[in-house]
């Protein structure tokens, strides 16, 4: 794209949208929106309104720096430093894990959760294990105002970021961000507490990892958010044995896993014992996701 040309909004989609599906991008035109709203600061529906509107040089020059990174297979949410996750948009950056939509229905999961012991108990704590980009605690903290939740993660770039993404959203009273191996960190006091444990862990098997996973993915995302170990389940192992110590009697562990590994997972959850209910949900495209067990009363 010249800059001595003429270069309406219109004419940066279209040339965009064409850019990118030559070079691959499944989503061509979404991308190029993408990446012109992140830009320009505006809207989708904003773009379209404003059709014959010209780039600015700095804006020119900015776009083309985010096609060329685009076109280099980055993630779209790296680029453009942002992903929205329900009804919150979240900070992105390289090293910690991308929110995937497939995410929610653990969300779904934890708020009912969170639902049911408010109906027992005003003080409604939860527990986030791999916080991330915070959008899991956020979500709740955001959706259910009242709940106090603790969320760790083992990476202090993860964690510096969700406490950004914390304060942007202003919910430094409802969320405690801890650094730390799972929940090793978290005040001995509270563990026992918790209404719900939550978590979104490494999952996917190493050699699935290493030969199936899209470069996308492989290429620019963290290992140590995605590896789960030979079967995906070296870190749910983990968290099954704390489940019982930080949860209420009553309370529910809710984890997102690997679609071929969840069916292993609620036999250990049953094996263990102390469980009233061990159940398997799907996601959005119908693929067995979360696991969601409550401990017996």
């Amino acid at each position: 794209m010249s800059q001595n040309e003429l270069w309406t909004i219109k004419r940066v989609l279209d040339w965009t949208s064409g850019y990118l599906e030559r070079k691959g991008d499944e989503h061509p035109r979404l991308s190029a929106e993408w990446l012109l709203g992140g830009v320009t600061g505006l809207s989708r529906v904003e773009l379209y309104v404003n059709f014959d509107k010209p780039l600015d040089a700095d804006e020119l020059a900015a776009m083309h720096a985010a096609i060329e990174r685009r076109a280099a297979g980055e993630p779209l949410q790296y680029v453009t430093g942002e992903m929205p996750f329900r009804h919150i948009v979240l900070r992105c950056e390289h090293g910690v894990l991308i929110p995937r939509p497939e995410t929610e229905i653990l969300v779904d999961a934890a708020l009912e959760g969170v639902d049911a012991a408010a109906r027992e108990d005003d003080a409604t704590r939860v527990l986030e294990v791999g916080t991330g980009t915070g959008c899991i605690a956020l979500s709740i903290a955001s959706e259910r105002p009242g709940t106090q939740v603790v969320a760790t993660d083992l990476s202090p770039r993860a964690v510096e970021l969700a406490t950004r993404n914390r304060e942007a959203l202003g919910l430094e009273g409802s969320v405690s961000i801890v650094e730390c191996d799972l929940a090793s960190g978290v005040d001995e006091e509270l563990m026992g507490t918790f209404s719900v444990l939550v978590s979104n862990p490494p999952y996917i098997p190493t050699n699935v990892l290493r030969e199936e996973v899209p470069a996308e993915v492989a290429d620019f995302e963290p290992e140590l958010a995605l590896d789960g170990g030979a079967d995906g389940l070296d870190v749910f192992r983990r968290l099954l044995e704390l489940a019982p110590k930080a949860l209420v009697p009553g309370g529910m562990l809710a984890v997102e896993l690997f679609e071929g590994a969840l069916d292993k997972a609620a036999e250990l959850v049953r094996a263990q014992g102390g469980w009233s209910s061990v159940e398997v949900r799907e996601d959005l495209t119908h693929r067995p996701r979360v696991l969601v067990a409550i401990r017996e009363a």
